[in-house]
């Protein structure tokens, strides 16, 4: 499954966005992967694969977004 997959069908599940997600993170301070993941998987409804989808988009917005963008190149 490439990463865009994983971030379409956590939108298609919970209606929120990567940026959405980030956004939430620096509200409530989480920056450390485990408590990230805590967060997504308890508060959020994540399993573990699309939380780490999450995370990675969390930590590093950039490469999330290239990812995206490469897999939709992919897909065409």
């Amino acid at each position: 499954m490439t990463y865009k997959a994983y971030i379409d069908n956590i939108y298609a599940k919970t209606g929120k966005t990567p940026e959405d997600y980030l956004k939430m993170a620096k509200a409530k301070g989480l920056v450390n992967y485990v408590d990230l993941l805590k967060w997504l998987r308890t508060d959020c409804g994540l399993g573990h694969g699309h939380a780490n989808a999450v995370i990675l988009y969390i930590q590093n917005p950039a490469l999330g977004k290239r990812k995206i963008e490469e897999d939709a190149k992919r897909d065409r």
